[in-house]
């Protein structure tokens, strides 16, 4: 296991940022690198909203009020220390924001994840999160709470009480040394709207300006106080909360689909990617080619599989859309891909996926990805979007067909890819060869559909080169029978060529001589 972290961080070793982020409340706010791998932490520093600071703060700016006033605690900082991943799993189930580093220490140098010294390389971390008074600490995980916390926001009763919570604030920062923490943007003597912006990535091939990261969250918070939202199909996104202090940014990869992008180090289902430090109104994101590779990738990745969990459904007809707790790890330093589905309980002869996957096994082992992108070949936001619709449509058939089908499918594909001089179809007369001849016929199809949906003026058309025939599904789509119809034929008994045009006539026998035509033409 140690090994597999040292991995790890070596792979996290050979990045770098070259991407400047734009701010809202300024036309242009250069932040400078932002290293995306171990956070480096410094002094630690009092939290201006303990109930203590907050009520000094109070005191000070209201003393005729301040006794009137009831300053119970409305939250907790906590951490936990799950054992492993279930536990992990819990408490991202309970709906908490889990952090990996503590927010009351100064941040001497941003990245994407932290690892406590304290804790043994071989373990998961201690996650930090601030969660609401009278909350029910689940049995059997161990857990700290670190201080009582009164954050105005979240308590009803501060609202219509004549007081200036924004301005107590700001004075719990200068009370309890954080005064340089606080923003100059940040408004006095009112209160202030919450952040809002816009996270955006460059695809030349389909516009000259840049278009919306769909569906992923932006998560902020200073000290304790955190605030969050999912961006729409523009990329656009707006908060509740206010700040005082000047919030720390990250992109959370778990779409509003369901879908997580992951891993950061050992134990994070959904990647986060720092934007650092920013202003309380929000913050501008423009992503393209030449940013970090990691944000870039995993920005594409989200799109592409945004637009085709949208691409599921047409005027009420349906393709079942992959799992909503899918998760899809990227791998920068590998070309094959996979829809393992090993989450979702499908299961693979552990030396085939140690030739496959190579120095990444232990991981996969571990925490069990669904799809896995070889990223090294992908270099623009094309490469990576056909490569995850590929996939997505692999997740899709999966979810109609179950482990029957598929444990023997994908024992095929790297049975092959290892014993087959790395062929990764094989030659197609091996036994069970018929259960990757439906499966990449489908997912090389809606591949290439998808792909020219989004790039219209293309006439690629992806996996021609093997030796099954996706241009037999292209065939009937451009006479009628479209992506839905040939989906509802894939059932878990079709597992061959033969059998899908048998299926094919039996549900449309209206088509038959188109049917047969597309069989027959590409034998």
């Amino acid at each position: 296991m140690k090994k597999v972290l040292l991995f790890v961080l070596a792979l996290a070793a050979t990045s770098c940022s070259e991407k400047f982020f734009l701010s809202r409340s300024e036309n242009v706010d250069i932040l400078g690198d932002l290293t995306h791998d171990m956070i480096v932490l410094g002094d630690h520093l009092e939290d201006p909203y303990s109930v203590e600071n907050m009520t000094k703060a109070l005191e000070s700016l209201y003393p005729t009020k301040a006794d009137r006033v009831a300053m119970d605690p409305t939250d907790l900082y906590v951490r936990f220390l799950p054992k492993d991943e279930e536990q992990y799993e819990m408490l991202e189930s309970m709906g908490l924001q889990l952090l990996d580093h503590p927010v009351d220490f100064e941040v001497v140098r941003e990245g994407d994840w932290y690892h406590d010294p304290e804790i043994p390389e071989d373990e998961i971390t201690w996650q930090y999160a601030v969660v609401p008074v009278g909350f029910t600490f689940p049995n059997g995980l161990r857990y700290e709470v670190l201080d009582e916390c009164f954050i105005a926001d979240n308590d009803a009763a501060t609202k219509g009480s004549g007081i200036d919570w924004d301005e107590v604030e700001r004075e719990a920062y200068r009370l309890s040394g954080n005064e340089s923490l606080l923003a100059p943007d940040s408004k006095a003597g009112g209160s202030s709207e919450g952040p809002s912006g816009r996270i955006a990535i460059m695809d030349p091939e389909v516009s000259a300006e840049p278009i919306g990261v769909k569906g992923v969250m932006v998560s902020c918070n200073s000290f304790v106080k955190f605030a969050n939202a999912y961006t729409d199909e523009d990329g656009n996104y707006s908060m509740k909360k206010s700040f005082s202090g000047t919030p720390r940014y990250r992109l959370v990869f778990k779409n509003r689909k369901g879908f997580s992008i992951g891993f950061n180090l050992l134990l994070v289902p959904a990647s986060m990617s720092t934007l650092g430090k920013n202003s309380p109104a929000g913050v501008d994101v423009v992503i393209d080619q030449s940013s970090e590779r990691k944000l870039f990738s995993r920005s594409v990745v989200n799109n592409a599989g945004y637009d085709y969990y949208c691409s599921c459904e047409s005027d009420g007809v349906r393709i079942k859309t992959p799992p909503t707790n899918l998760r899809i790890w990227l791998f920068q330093h590998l070309n094959a891909s996979s829809a393992v589905m090993l989450q979702q309980g499908a299961f693979v002869e552990g030396a085939l996926i140690k030739e496959f996957l190579g120095e990444y096994l232990s991981l996969v082992e571990m925490f069990l990805p669904d799809i896995t992108l070889g990223l090294k070949s992908a270099a623009t936001y094309a490469d990576i979007y056909n490569m995850t619709v590929h996939e997505m449509a692999h997740a899709s058939h999966f979810m109609q067909v179950g482990k029957a089908f598929w444990d023997p499918y994908i024992k095929f594909i790297m049975t092959s890819f290892v014993k087959s001089g790395f062929v990764t179809y094989g030659v197609g007369t091996e036994a069970n060869h018929g259960y990757c001849e439906v499966g990449e016929m489908w997912a090389y199809y809606v591949q290439t559909q998808l792909y020219r949906e989004r790039y219209p003026d293309t006439s690629v058309v992806f996996g021609t080169n093997f030796w099954f025939s996706p241009q037999i599904l292209l065939y009937l789509d451009d006479r009628g029978l479209n992506r839905f119809k040939i989906f509802n034929a894939l059932t878990s008994d079709i597992t061959d060529k033969d059998k899908l045009q048998d299926k094919l006539l039996s549900l449309y026998p209206e088509m038959k001589s188109t049917i047969n035509q597309a069989f027959g033409r590409y034998n």
